[in-house]
């Protein structure tokens, strides 16, 4: 039973070896086309391989191997075919645009691929351009991108732009599969606005932009339809989405119909008339046909015709799938292909075609079918079949195994007994290829068909053979040996058995027989019947055997006489006992011949002339002997001369006079009776060579083919070897290498052949000839090498200024004459015209030809090229010129006009070919000059809006514009005049105007106004709101926390003393959109493939929509195996699902959806995270070998770049030409070491990596040599390490060699020395611990040994925490604060998320989030209202966390409440009761938490209380006393604080009279006593302020001086500037939540919160200069000052534009800041732009009514410090801002006060004085002293300065450090400060009363006594005198 299985198991691995150790595949079949760029290359791998690993080549289309081409053209080992990149003049169409194949051998057979055309397009001139359409308003309108045919295959639209806003797909836009726009739902607008299209090269990546296009539109008139997309052709693969586009124009809006092939569109769910055409999902074939759009309306037709293929891969079969069969055999095979297209086939037998012959035919209608008969050996391999039409192509294989035919009988009869006349039944199964065919015998007699004998055979399904032999009625004369002998081309078999049939035993006659001498024989007893006893043989009486040769088989009576002699002649008898005691006999008689011997013999070494004589003896054999003789195995013909003597047993050959001819093989042939011998020789007539053909010098032309002919003759044929001697000097020749496949070939006669000749070709050559006869002989000839002309070098593009000189130069090399001509797009330039002029010169072997253009105007931009032309060619180069010039300027149009503000629009015009860089927007009232006129500067170029603010109402104004580039100024656009809107009060939607006078039927005493969403049913309830009426013309209010995106109705009702009037008519109106409130829910994802996700989840719900939704969008990146994180991308979709494609395979993916609206983006879903399939891998990166002995080699490899999955093992190849072994390597592996290799052979090397999907690509073969003194090398690879910080790190450097090498490391080029951090391991690896950021490097590691060196270099990267990102706050609402931020630098390893971390004011408690890397905003929501809040954010990469950013702060939108002056408390008062009226309560933005109110009569200590949660609008005090004063205290609280209010009043008497007497006479005494001293106090304090103003402004008047000391000093200014900076010096101080007094003559203002205050050079003047009369100032709401323009509100900029930016501008004398804070300091990082520019987050409310609520604030952050401690993962810092030297001053030496800051280091980091020198402060730094720094600008009037705690090694000189906290607006500290050159600061502190902390500062000679006065509302710095 075992080995039955053993058996069988084996058997099937026999099978399973035959098919997988020996087979032939395709790795990539459908390649059929390779397209590349000229400037790129392209690597095609052979698309077919084998097991074992195949041989690998390429072929042109026409069967020729291609050839290396060096720097053009090359093969790898691993089959890859390289097409470098080249210049146009390199091209050539026999290698950059030719159809290529290639070949895949192994020992199973010979496969080729598909056709593969391989296409190189090089850079082209062309241009894209769109044509203006006409389309009447509400109709589509549709923007073609007009590409040019010769490109149109290769360049496709990837973008739209409206102006500047780039467009997709959306409500009114779409962009269609061919790279149309569609405009829906036509308005007026969209004719105000510029079109155009950017495309980009498929190959090339050129990206082209169109010309600006614009959209007529007039109002609808009946009009016919007019087509405006269509198509004629379309191709689409099957299962593919195809859309056939067709849209009309006319009105009314026309109706289409599809047809297809003449009959109306049959019903389909794939068929969808869509707004573009007829979309079809998943084509069909039968799809295929031609289609007809009819469009019609009721003025007209038209229609669009058009024809649609579906393509689809023809499944093509070859069947049988398996066929085996033999030498002889037939073989059939059938080629089917599916689908009706017409189709060309044809048959290829191992990659060579195959052609109808003798044992090959064809049958089919279209040869389908192939028939081989009388197979041979070299007919067995792979046989192909392939279909072909057009370009698609098909092709499928089969292998045909030959197996050995030779006859095997499987199963047949054996000896056996049968009694008379009973059947017997013989059967021999045979197994042969072809079909063998079997004959019977009978004791050597053939067994003839009659009654009784019955032959028969047939096939059996397997092809086995099965012959029979059926006899009946049996005898005793049947009985004998029976053969079975079988048959065929491959050879024959037989079997052979005993039948006995019962009877009278006896013998049949025999035959006498005739034996060879010297060969074996055998005699057979013929004996018949059954039983008998005995069978004997005897000779000459005698019993046989009688010695060694002679055997007797008694069971079957054969003889047998082995090596017969002469004595083995004579009579044998066969005698047959057939009963005890009777005999039977007969005799045979054997004759004995012997056969001829002929003595060996063996012609000499002869040359031509020579005689010969050669004889033939035969030695023995019976005679007679016929002995002849033969040449080349025919008879010797007589023209040849040659003698034949015989002679009894000899004959011999003589030739008088050799000659070539006599060359050949000579037999002689001996025969007699018994046999015929021959025996052979021969003969070599030796002839030297001599030329037939002699070479010549010969030209040839660069890149074209050239033979060098030389032939020669001679016996034995000669070899030719060429040789070669670069030059022309004295020739030094060196041997030609040629292998198979190379560029130089030698051809079969002995000519040399060139491909693609190369200028290195020229020279001598030599072609020596040799057959080891004589001399050899050699001639040498020259090859001149003609170069065609070549351009090889001119600029690609160049720029030109319009109106200056240009100059282009191309250089051209070649044979000389060159002629160099000029074109400009196909226009042959003519140098004699005015403005062109060429020039030619001629350096060394180069020809420079420039083309001068004076002037430049615009018509040049182009593209312009230069020809080179000579007798051998001819090259172009294409210069595209661009001329740049100042802009066209914009047009300009009001989009909106009201009382104070002016909306503009414009439309971009002519850039000038350089991009806009910003507008110019000037206006000026209509009377004035348009020098007068205020400009806002740097507009971005982003924006196409923009709006004027702050005009005067009912004024007129005139505006224009002017565009800028780098180029300059554009001409002023239009002049537009307007005159503004008279003034409206009120805030809020008009809703209702009173009712007429007539109709007010009394006072109208309020409004009660009802709103409720709106439904067709009005099913909702109406809210009611009740208002009073503010008797103006208008009312107006406004409708808060209502539903987003939702529509409401309104109603208005009157109400006067008498009731409420009846409703107004109902308005309807809708809120705006926003953007999505919550993720998508349920996303499920699913890897399809190994390059494909597919993703679904959940629509989002309409009440979380807030809009109209647009779409989602797929935020996804790959979480690459290093920690890094891959390229963010995004796509969108309408549809709740996704397939994500073109994906790495086997890598792990993060995916999150939103939702988008047009009011932007919703919220994120959380991550998922999803891998992609595993698949095989891709072919190691690199592989090393390297002999490390005589026996001994060492692998090394990386893995695959492309791992495609887990690595489960490695596959190392070794093999030469004898043998082949493999060896497994761990994943984990990169190394191998192979032993008990063969010396000084060469061995082929490569490895394959192997996951669980299957094997991967073979890595290069490398080829390596055992050597017993192995040259060092190193096995490790170049390349870049990468490690985070603070690690140890080695660096590999693994070396082989014999003897084993030294190894030493460089970085850069100096030896790094082995110190205690830095050391080299004994296997030569380097280790740098504790790796530090200044350890990034190169590091080389030099290996060497007494026979060679080696030297790798690795590139180090050390990768630290992530730089802190820019914080900063771009929005705020009353519950929400937008974040965003600009990354810092990444450390070297890619963000992988951040940490926002927030905390309410005064709390330690800190909340936090984590938000994903692809964000650049955060928004967080649910804050409370009116409240400041404290933000860091951290960024994380692979090292951890980064510094933590600044802190920052911000304020929701809101404030504590108020009472409005204008309201009165209260609405009546009687003798026991009093209303209040608190609708004069504001909640300053955010809801009341809390109302309190307590009264009680003036004489009484006891308060009553009312507390309430939320505000009334009015109150009744009860159970008061008449005629009593009493006291009245309010207090309201909301989120953002709490206000009070505090009144007396008093109740009147029981009769309704006020109240009198001498109680009522001594509380108004009482009163007026208290307002008498209070205004008192009052004044006191007003004249001490208005003294110390004086003194300070007195002493800073003396500290102009020392400013200006400082000035000088560190600014270097001149005296002069100095003197012009204090003449015009306008200081500009914020103070915002703070109360500032302002003395004007005799008068006193209190300017309300956030305020700025513009004070003049009578403020800061000279020295001894007094103090004016007046003072002017002018105070701006919201810290807005107006100094030199227009204030432009971009507040409805469009969505999706980044318009923020640092501005980086230098302060000019018209520049003015637009915020100034003690604190805080704006950031905008943003290009430069005019301060009075602001953008899309800065808003800027006109002034607003008390208790107005701001719903949008402006966007503010603190500036990130300039800290250079780059150490720290967390920053602690202080910063300032100051628009003076005095708050400079000031904030510096509060900031000395800080406890935490007192050792502190102090740096100036900007600082800017709003003068006009716009001159930059400078200073030193100094550690822990008062210091000054200079840094990048910033804005004018502003110095910053940054405190940083001491260093760690310092901290005994810190005392009591503690975190210092961010600064905001709102401290009553200002930071001040004060510099010094030599001797340091002294500080002394003194309480003052009442005024707070006084600091005295004694410093340099030059400086002064500064006092400055910390207390809660004044603020004064006295100068003092010098110390």
């Amino acid at each position: 039973m075992w080995i039955l299985a053993f058996i069988f198991f084996q058997s099937i691995l026999n099978v399973f070896s035959e098919d997988l150790h020996s087979s032939l595949y395709f790795v990539n079949a459908s390649l059929q086309e390779v397209v590349f760029a000229s400037t790129t290359g392209t690597s095609v791998p052979c698309p077919a391989g084998g097991a074992p690993p195949a041989s690998l080549r390429w072929y042109l289309a026409t069967g020729e191997e291609i050839y290396d081409v060096p720097g053009i053209r090359h093969v790898h080992p691993n089959g890859t075919l390289q097409i470098f990149n080249f210049l146009p003049s390199s091209f050539s169409k026999l290698i950059h645009d030719n159809t290529y194949y290639c070949t895949a051998e192994n020992p199973s057979g010979k496969i080729r691929s598909q056709d593969v055309h391989i296409k190189a397009v090089s850079r082209e001139p062309y241009t894209v351009r769109v044509a203006d359409q006409k389309a009447m308003r509400g109709s589509v309108a549709v923007f073609k991108c007009i590409i040019p045919a010769s490109v149109e295959a290769y360049v496709t639209v990837v973008s739209w732009e409206k102006d500047t806003v780039s467009l997709s797909s959306g409500q009114r836009y779409l962009i269609t599969s061919t790279g149309a726009l569609y405009i829906l739902d036509v308005l007026p607008e969209d004719g105000l606005n510029n079109y155009r299209c950017t495309t980009r090269h498929r190959y090339t990546g050129e990206t082209r932009q169109s010309n600006s296009a614009r959209l007529i539109v007039s109002d609808p008139t009946n009009a016919e339809p007019g087509i405006l997309d269509g198509f004629d052709h379309r191709e689409v693969m099957i299962n593919h989405r195809v859309e056939l586009p067709c849209k009309a124009s006319g009105f009314p809006a026309p109706k289409y119909r599809w047809l297809k092939d003449n009959s109306p569109l049959e019903p389909d769910s794939r068929f969808r008339q869509t707004i573009t055409g007829l979309l079809i999902e998943s084509a069909q074939p039968s799809d295929s046909g031609t289609y007809v759009c009819e469009v019609w309306n009721s003025y007209g037709n038209a229609e669009v015709m058009g024809r649609l293929y579906v393509k689809r891969k023809k499944p093509l079969v070859v069947s049988p799938r398996k066929v085996k069969g033999s030498v002889g055999s037939k073989v059939s095979l059938s080629c089917s292909v599916s689908g009706s297209d017409e189709y060309e086939l044809s048959w290829y037998r191992n990659g060579e075609i195959i052609y109808p012959g003798n044992n090959v035919r064809f049958t089919g209608l279209n040869r389908e079918n192939l028939i081989v008969e009388g197979m041979s050996k070299s007919d067995g391999g792979a046989y192909q079949c392939f279909a072909r039409k057009g370009k698609m192509s098909a092709q499928d294989f089969v292998q045909v195994i030959l197996e050995d035919g030779t006859p095997k009988i499987l199963s047949s009869f054996s000896e056996k007994v049968v009694n008379p006349n009973e059947p017997v039944f013989l059967v021999c199964n045979v197994k042969g290829t072809p079909p063998p065919r079997c004959t019977w015998s009978l004791d050597d007699d053939p067994v003839i068909k009659d009654s009784h004998h019955h032959l028969g055979h047939y096939e059996t399904h397997e092809g086995h053979v099965i012959s029979q032999l059926n006899v009946t009625h049996t005898q005793v004369q049947d009985g004998g040996v029976y053969r079975c002998t079988c048959s065929n081309s491959a050879g024959v078999v037989y079997h052979q058995a005993r039948i006995n049939v019962r009877g009278r035993a006896s013998i049949r006659p025999m035959k006498n027989i005739t034996a060879i001498a010297g060969r074996d024989a055998f005699v057979h007893c013929r004996v018949i019947g059954y039983p008998y006893y005995s069978i004997k043989w005897y000779k000459n009486s005698a019993l046989l055997p009688f010695n060694h040769r002679q055997r007797a088989f008694e069971n079957n009576g054969t003889l047998k006489l082995s090596n017969v002699q002469q004595v083995d002649a004579g009579e044998y008898n066969c005698k047959v006992m057939v009963q005890p005691n009777k005999m039977d006999s007969q005799s045979v008689h054997v004759r004995v011949r012997v056969p001829p011997y002929i003595q060996p013999f063996e012609f000499q070494r002869f040359t031509i002339g020579q005689r010969v004589f050669i004889p033939c003896v035969v030695m023995s054999g019976d005679r007679p002997l016929d002995i002849t003789w033969q040449k080349d195995g025919r008879p010797i013909p007589a023209s040849l001369g040659v003698t034949v003597d015989n002679i009894d047993f000899t004959s011999s050959l003589r030739i008088s006079n050799l000659t070539p001819d006599h060359n050949g093989n000579y037999t002689c042939i001996a025969r007699n009776e018994a046999a015929a011998v021959e025996h052979q020789s021969q003969l070599i007539v030796r002839v030297p060579p001599q030329f037939v053909v002699q070479p010549e010098d010969q030209d040839g032309i660069y890149g074209k083919t050239v033979t060098l002919n030389c032939s020669a003759e001679g016996y034995p044929p000669p070899t030719i070897v060429w040789e070669h001697s670069k030059g022309a000097g004295v020739p030094q020749f060196q041997p030609i290498p040629l292998n198979s496949g190379s560029r130089i070939q030698l051809l079969s006669n002995g000519s040399l052949l060139i491909k693609h000749v190369l200028e290195d070709d020229s020279g001598f050559y030599l072609c020596k000839v040799s057959n080891d006869v004589g001399a050899d002989v050699s001639k040498s000839m020259y090859l001149t090498v003609k170069i065609p002309a070549m351009i090889t070098s001119y600029p690609n593009t160049t720029l030109a200024t319009q109106g200056e000189e240009k100059r282009m130069s191309c250089i051209a090399h070649g044979e000389k004459p060159i002629m160099v001509r000029w074109e400009k797009e196909e226009r042959i330039i003519n140098p004699e015209t005015s403005r062109y002029v060429v020039t030619v010169k001629e350096v060394a072997d180069e020809v420079i030809s420039t083309l001068v253009i004076m002037p430049t105007v615009r018509e040049d931009s182009g593209f312009f090229s230069c020809h080179a032309i000579n007798s051998f060619g001819e090259d172009r180069g294409i210069i595209q010129l661009t001329v740049q010039e100042p802009p066209d300027p914009p047009e300009v149009e009001i989009r909106e006009v009201k009382d104070r503000t002016i909306a503009l629009r414009w439309t971009m015009g002519f850039d000038g070919n350089s991009p806009i860089t910003g507008y110019d927007i000037e206006c000026k009232n209509k009377s004035a000059s348009w020098l007068s006129a205020q400009v806002t500067k740097d507009v971005s170029p982003q924006l196409n809006q923009a709006t004027i603010i702050d005009l005067h109402p009912s004024s007129t104004y005139n505006i224009r514009m002017v565009a800028k580039n780098i180029i300059g100024n554009s001409n002023p656009s239009n002049e537009l005049t307007i005159t503004t809107d008279e003034h409206l009060n009120g805030l809020g939607k008009r809703l209702n105007v009173p009712p007429q006078k007539h109709l007010q039927n009394g006072v109208i005493r309020g409004y009660q106004v009802g709103y409720r969403e709106y439904s067709p049913g009005g099913s909702h309830q109406f809210t009611i709101i009740s208002v009073d009426t503010t008797g103006d013309t208008t009312e107006s209010i406004i409708l808060d926390n209502l539903k987003k995106f939702t529509q409401y109705s309104v109603v208005v009702q009157a109400a006067n003393r008498a009731g409420t009037g009846p409703s107004s008519q109902q308005v309807v109106t809708k809120t705006l959109e926003d953007v999505p409130s919550r993720p998508p829910e349920n996303v499920l994802a699913v890897a399809k493939s190994p390059e494909v996700i597919s993703l679904s989840w959940m629509p989002l719900p309409r009440e979380a929509l807030n809009g109209n939704l647009q779409g989602y969008r797929v935020i996804y990146w790959a979480n690459l195996p290093d920690g890094e994180l891959g390229e963010i991308r995004n796509v969108t979709t309408n549809q709740p699902s996704l397939e994500l494609d073109g994906l790495e395979k086997y890598t792990n993916y993060s995916i999150q959806v939103l939702a988008f609206t047009n009011a932007g983006d919703g919220v994120r879903s959380e991550q998922i995270y999803v891998r992609t399939k595993e698949d095989v891998p891709g072919p190691p990166a690199g592989v090393k070998a390297a002999a490390s002995s005589s026996s001994v080699v060492f692998v090394s490899w990386l893995p695959p770049l492309k791992l495609n999955g887990i690595i489960r093992k490695y596959i190392v190849f070794c093999s030469n030409l004898f043998s082949g072994s493999e060896f497994e390597a761990s994943p984990d592996a990169y190394f191998y070491r192979i032993p008990n290799l063969a010396r000084n052979r060469q061995y082929s090397i490569w490895v394959v990596a192997v996951t669980a999907a299957g094997h991967g690509n073979n890595s290069e073969k490398i080829t390596v040599e055992p050597l017993a003194k192995a040259p060092a090398r190193i096995l490790t690879f170049n390349g870049t390490v990468t490690t985070p910080w603070m690690k140890d790190i080695v660096l590999p450097c693994k070396a082989v060699g014999d003897p084993p090498p030294t190894i030493k490391w460089l970085k850069g080029n100096m030896f790094e020395s082995a110190i205690e951090t830095k050391d080299v391991h004994t296997n030569g690896s380097f280790i740098i611990r504790t790796v530090k950021a200044e350890d990034s490097g190169n590091y080389s590691c030099v290996a060497s040994n007494n026979w060679g060196s080696d030297e790798i270099t690795l590139n180090l990267q050390v990768q630290v925490p992530p730089d802190q990102p820019r914080l900063t706050v771009t929005k705020t609402t009353t519950t929400s604060i937008t974040l965003s931020w600009i990354p810092g630098d990444n450390g070297g390893s890619s963000i992988r998320g951040y940490i926002l971390q927030y905390s309410e004011d005064n709390s330690e408690q800190w909340g936090s989030f984590p938000i994903s890397p692809s964000e650049r905003s955060y928004r967080l929501e649910n804050l409370k209202c009116g409240t400041w809040y404290k933000f860091t954010l951290t960024a994380q990469n692979a090292v951890g966390p980064g510094r933590i950013s600044e802190i920052i702060e911000a304020k929701t939108h809101g404030k504590e409440p108020q009472f409005a002056k204008e309201h009165e408390l209260f609405t009546s008062i009687n003798s026991t009761r009093a209303r209040l009226n608190l609708v004069g309560w504001n909640n300053g933005g955010c809801p009341i938490t809390s109302f309190v109110l307590e009264y009680r009569a003036v004489d009484s200590p006891t308060w009553t209380t009312a507390q309430r949660t939320s505000l009334t609008k009015s109150y009744i005090l009860y159970d008061l006393q008449e005629a009593t004063w009493y006291e009245l205290q309010m207090k309201v609280t909301n989120s953002a604080g709490s206000a009070e209010k505090r009144v007396t009043f008093a109740t009147l008497n029981a009769d309704g009279s006020n109240m009198s007497g001498s109680g009522g006479l001594k509380m108004v005494v009482t009163i007026t006593s208290i307002l008498v001293v209070a205004v008192l106090v009052f004044i006191m304090l007003m004249v001490l302020k208005r003294r110390r103003r004086e003194q300070r402004l007195k002493r800073l008047r003396g500290d102009n001086e020392f400013f200006s000391l400082i000035s000088s000093s560190k600014n270097t200014r001149t005296p002069d500037t100095v003197n012009k900076q204090q003449q015009t010096l306008r200081m500009h101080i914020d103070i915002p939540r703070a109360q500032l007094l302002i003395e004007e003559r005799d008068t006193m203002e209190t300017i309300d919160d956030r305020s700025t205050v513009l004070l003049t050079d009578n403020d800061f003047g000279e020295a001894n200069k007094q103090k004016s009369s007046t003072v002017t100032h002018t105070v701006h709401y919201q810290s807005l000052s107006q100094a030199t323009g227009p204030l432009v509100d971009v507040s409805d900029a469009r969505p999706g534009t980044n318009p923020t930016a640092r501005r980086t501008a230098k302060a000019g004398p018209a520049a003015a800041r637009s915020r100034y804070a003690s604190q805080w300091t704006l950031n905008r990082p943003h290009p430069t732009s005019s301060s009075h520019t602001l953008t899309t987050d800065w808003r800027l409310p006109t002034p607003r009514a008390t208790g107005s609520v701001d719903k949008e604030s402006d966007s503010y952050s603190v500036s990130p410090s300039q800290d250079t401690d780059r150490a720290r993962s967390s920053m602690v810092s202080t910063e300032s801002a100051s628009s003076t030297y005095e708050e400079l001053a000031r904030a510096y030496e509060h900031a000395k006060m800080e406890e935490q800051l007192r050792h502190a280091k102090f740096t100036i980091t900007e600082c800017f004085i709003s003068d006009t020198s716009s001159e930059q402060m400078t200073a030193g730094t100094n550690d822990y002293t008062d210091s000054l720094t200079s840094s990048t600008p910033s804005e004018s009037g502003i110095c910053r300065f940054t405190a940083s705690p001491p260093k760690p090694q310092d901290v005994s000189r810190v005392m009591n450090m503690a975190v210092p906290k961010a600064h905001r607006p709102g401290k009553e500290s200002m930071l001040t400060s004060c510099w010094h050159n030599h001797r340091t600061f002294k500080q002394t502190n003194t309480r003052l009363p009442e005024k707070g902390v006084c600091i005295h500062l004694i410093y340099h000679p030059i400086c002064r006594h500064i006092t400055v006065c910390l207390g809660p509302l004044i603020i004064s710095v006295v100068g003092g005198v010098p110390s």
